[in-house]
């Protein structure tokens, strides 16, 4: 099915689709790249100094330089720590990322998660005018697929187009079918992130829980072990809630088409909230996917790594406060070649 267009916003005339400073300190050295520290995730600006690389946070250097806000170079800066959000880095002439320029995703779902999104839309539809005929609503593709296909369910959705179009006040169900279409492409990015964030973290716990119930351990992996599974059990059930709230706003379907402009944003909110997530749990996703080929110092290695990725994310604040000061006291101060500013 073709998509129906919405009403598009577009960037304001004064404002640069691509990275572009005026101030004279940004073009002084070679290579200057904009990222998050990798310890606190502070935006900041990295620069080669001979053999060492520098680090700037970037609150710190606007202050440092005197850059306004409101200041074409303040404006950017703000753009620059918002694209930080959706791309790894970003240099000097590099694209912005099109979610802070005009809302639209910078990435593209697949043309199954279009399938999906469109055929729980219609089921949605169908619930909303016979609900005793669909019955509870389902997150399993393989059931959504299955009802959509029914021929008794596809009467049923016809006729709940009919009855859409005269409760929306539209003159035909083409209109109706066209608003499903364009919620339906929103909301593809969302069984996207479902598939590639949600599931993919419920096979990581279930793997987790899997080694904790297999073996023994001396009683520091235990402690290991055990933390893991709990902030894993924490990690999947928060982000398991979002993903049943944006289910819940999109089951109200006849709201959701009166409203189309505002349910829109909402959907781009979660979708950028959710792809940030996505993008932070990439590293640990890939590492437990490959874990069945780890064993030993190697896999304890990864669930040490997913631990204090877990920690300061999933632990309840003052045990992680407790935790970052005990690791302070044991932790001798490193010496390298980054400098931070």
């Amino acid at each position: 099915m073709a998509v129906l267009p919405g009403p598009e916003t577009t960037p304001a005339p004064d404002l640069p689709d691509v990275c572009m400073l005026e101030h004279r300190a940004f073009h002084h050295f070679s290579g200057v790249l904009f990222r998050r520290d990798e310890t606190n995730e502070t935006p900041v600006m990295v620069m080669p100094l001979g053999e060492r690389i520098a680090t700037v946070p970037l609150r710190a250097l606007q202050r440092e330089l005197g850059i306004a806000d409101d200041s074409p170079d303040g404006r950017m800066l703000g753009l620059i720590a918002q694209s930080l959000d959706f791309v790894a880095g970003v240099q000097l002439g590099d694209p912005l990322p099109t979610e802070v320029l005009d809302g639209r995703a910078s990435w593209t779902p697949g043309a199954i998660h279009r399938g999906v999104a469109a055929a729980r839309l219609r089921l949605q539809l169908a619930a909303w005018l016979r609900p005793e005929a669909v019955g509870a609503t389902t997150s399993d593709i393989d059931t959504v697929r299955q009802l959509d296909e029914d021929p008794a369910m596809r009467q049923y959705v016809n006729a709940a187009l009919e009855q859409a179009a005269h409760d929306l006040g539209l003159a035909e169900r083409s209109d109706v079918v066209g608003l499903l279409e364009t919620l339906a492409e929103e909301l593809s990015y969302i069984e996207a992130l479902r598939e590639g964030l949600l599931n993919r973290l419920r096979e990581l716990v279930a793997e987790v829980d899997r080694i904790a119930r297999a073996g023994r351990f001396v009683h520091k992996r235990l402690e290991m072990i055990t933390q893991v599974r709990r902030l894993g059990d924490t990690a999947l059930r928060q982000i398991a809630k979002r993903f049943d709230e944006l289910d819940a706003q999109s089951q109200e379907v006849l709201t959701a088409l009166r409203n189309i402009d505002s349910q829109r944003n909402l959907i781009r909110s979660s979708r950028d909230g959710l792809y940030r997530l996505s993008r932070a749990w990439e590293p640990i996703l890939q590492g437990w996917e490959a874990s069945n080929e780890l064993s030993g110092p190697a896999l304890w290695q990864l669930i040490d790594r997913t631990y204090h990725f877990l920690a300061p994310r999933y632990m309840p604040v003052q045990e992680w406060q407790a935790f970052v000061a005990g690791q302070r006291r044991a932790r001798p101060k490193p010496i390298g070649t980054v400098m931070t500013w």
